[in-house]
């Protein structure tokens, strides 16, 4: 289709595409109004206005975040047409950033609409006519110690909940793919004797560990998936949650702050336990398309993702130069063993990306 050349690095790929994006940016308007990219027509750059849904039209919610423009650079180069949903921060951040750039060959297969994500009437008209959903959308509170206040979980939550039930509501929205993390599976009491020493896609946080460690990140992240799951399964809605571990690519401590932040609170214990795991943005995205497309055949449930885990001083040292942080910060004063530690386990997503890549080389 003439998107994006397969042969550039991704980061590459990524950093056009946000150009492109930034380059637009006074083009984007309400759903009610939305302007699609180039002037032309919504209509007539998705193909028609017959009411069928585009078989290639998904929704990505926080479209120009980090992980956001990742997914949809890699939906464009599997030909989808991405419909990006974005707020008036995000607007902000577009225009305070004086960056321009020729667009890079998107065919008009991208489309910005402002939508309230604390509105579900709001958010069902944004997806109108998507074949399917990935919400991405993670909030942040840069004025908080962590980069994530106990505040911003109610909130979390009632999105993920909004979400779910405009995805149900809009006839054309057949699945959805939530953004969950490693964080919502791995803070438990390790000091049960019941507690299996494998973290995988059936481990889930306690509730009362995070709050009593003020781990207001991943008690966000833990109780806005239970939350979609629940409304998700009430609806008849499908839907598949990714939980990666701390999301890195190049530049992320700049581009991801406040998340990044918000992750590491506690990243000693995580170190100390083995539990303290990256994943490149890119291999994330990968797996967000690669469960959305098998979601009709074998994907379901929950998928851990991650590509390392920091085992090694050297490993935490590299990881707090790329942040610009001190290493204790994330090792401690000790070597950062422990009597005991976990194995996590992506073995699931891992076989699902196997197969799934090799049925499209195959063909």
């Amino acid at each position: 289709m003439g998107i994006v050349r397969l042969c550039e690095k991704q980061e590459v790929e990524i950093e056009e595409f946000r150009r492109m994006l930034l380059s637009y940016a006074g083009g984007v308007q309400t759903r009610k109004h939305q302007v699609e990219f180039r002037d032309q027509p919504v209509t007539a750059a998705l193909g028609g206005n017959d009411g069928v849904a585009e078989e290639k039209l998904v929704c990505v919610t926080s479209g120009v975040s980090f992980l956001g423009l990742a997914i949809v650079n890699r939906l464009l180069i599997r030909g989808y047409s991405v419909r990006i949903v974005v707020t008036n921060e995000d607007m902000e951040k577009l225009r305070e950033t004086e960056l321009s750039g020729e667009m890079i060959g998107a065919n008009n297969r991208v489309i910005a609409v402002m939508a309230d994500l604390t509105d579900v009437h709001n958010l069902s008209q944004a997806f109108d006519g998507c074949r399917g959903v990935f919400h991405t959308a993670a909030f942040v509170d840069p004025a908080g110690l962590s980069g994530y206040s106990k505040s911003m979980v109610d909130i979390e939550v009632k999105t993920s909940e909004n979400v779910m039930e405009a995805c149900s509501g809009t006839s054309s929205v057949r699945n959805c793919v939530l953004t969950s993390s490693l964080l919502a599976c791995i803070w438990r009491d390790n000091s049960q004797s019941d507690v299996s020493s494998i973290v995988d896609h059936n481990s889930w946080s306690d509730e009362s560990i995070c709050v009593d460690k003020k781990l207001w990140y991943a008690l966000g992240k833990l109780r806005a998936e239970k939350a979609a799951r629940r409304t998700a399964e009430q609806r008849g809605l499908k839907l598949v949650t990714i939980c990666p571990g701390l999301i890195t690519g190049p530049e992320f401590c700049h581009r991801n702050p406040t998340a990044t932040i918000a992750y590491l609170k506690g990243a000693q214990e995580m170190y100390a336990y083995g539990l303290l795991a990256t994943v490149d943005v890119n291999r994330l995205a990968e797996a967000h398309v690669c469960t959305f497309e098998e979601m009709g055949k074998t994907a379901f449930g929950r998928y851990v993702c991650f590509d390392r885990v920091i085992q090694s001083e050297d490993e935490a040292e590299e990881l707090a130069r790329e942040m610009g942080m001190q290493t204790n910060m994330i090792s401690g004063n000790s070597s950062g063993s422990s009597s005991f530690r976990f194995e996590l386990s992506n073995v699931k997503l891992s076989r699902l990306m196997t197969r799934t890549l090799r049925c499209i080389n195959e063909c």
